[in-house]
């Protein structure tokens, strides 16, 4: 996927939570372990959003073991250096060309 397909499904992803109620902290927190595309609010839980784009095919099976291990370490290291007091979890908001779906909490 090209950089501004990319760019695009942020921009989407972000209008879509900030809509929902979620305020948007961060985008592309990059560490020595990996990037989290978007960090948002919504009531006392930060949401670590893995964002995924794709006309042809369910963007889930763009989320692999291997990344989420890196989402996982990069998460870790912002909560360290971030000393957030929140609960946590790790999002994955799919984007088609018809839809936009967040699925909460994910895990492999």
């Amino acid at each position: 996927m090209s950089v501004k397909i990319g760019k695009e499904a942020e921009e989407r992803a972000c209008a879509y939570l900030e809509d929902e109620g979620y305020a948007i902290l961060e985008r592309n927190f990059y560490s020595k372990f990996g990037e989290i595309d978007v960090i948002a609010l919504k009531e006392s839980t930060l949401h670590f959003c893995e964002v995924k784009y794709s006309k042809r095919y369910d963007p889930i099976v763009r989320i692999t073991p291997a990344k989420m291990q890196k989402i996982i370490k990069t998460i870790h290291y912002y909560l360290l250096t971030h000393k957030t007091r929140y609960d946590y979890q790790m999002d994955a908001i799919l984007i088609t060309n018809e839809k936009i779906e967040i699925i909460k909490n994910i895990s492999y």
